[in-house]
């Protein structure tokens, strides 16, 4: 089991009980939490089965097109064992096809989708670098 997530990308949505419908009709999320009423989603997390999430709630009045966390500024990846069958998945759902399945100068292969809001989601099966490596760049 995947420990839980301590760092939630976050959006905003025009629909958000459409926009967590979708995500987890079409990519997969586990909806875990949704609080508020009707079509106004106060706050709301969906879980990624192997580990992390996001958070997202309906837009605010108040806030400006086009500022972070806005309907369809969000890009975000995650690791998935079989993209190309995501792909088909999602294709079914109504995704919208940014990149197809395709392999990455990097080892992976992945696909990049949009949902109905805008947000572009990468799938692949590159799980990222070796922390452990004595010859990673960084602290």
């Amino acid at each position: 089991m995947a420990p839980p997530p301590t760092v939630w990308p976050g959006v905003h949505a025009h629909d958000a009980p459409g926009l967590i419908n979708f995500l987890v009709r079409a990519f997969g999320f586990i909806e875990v939490v949704r609080v508020g009423e009707g079509d106004m989603v106060l706050h709301a997390e969906l879980a990624w089965p192997a580990g992390g999430g996001i958070m997202l709630g309906s837009l605010r009045p108040n806030e400006t097109p086009g500022s972070p966390g806005t309907p369809g500024t969000l890009m975000a990846y995650a690791v998935h064992p079989d993209p190309d069958a995501l792909y088909r998945q999602a294709m079914d759902a109504g995704a919208i096809v940014v990149s197809g399945p395709e392999d990455t100068g990097y080892g992976s292969r992945q696909v990049t989708l949009a949902d109905p809001e805008g947000n572009h989601w990468s799938f692949g099966t590159y799980a990222g670098g070796d922390l452990s490596d004595p010859a990673r760049s960084g602290p």
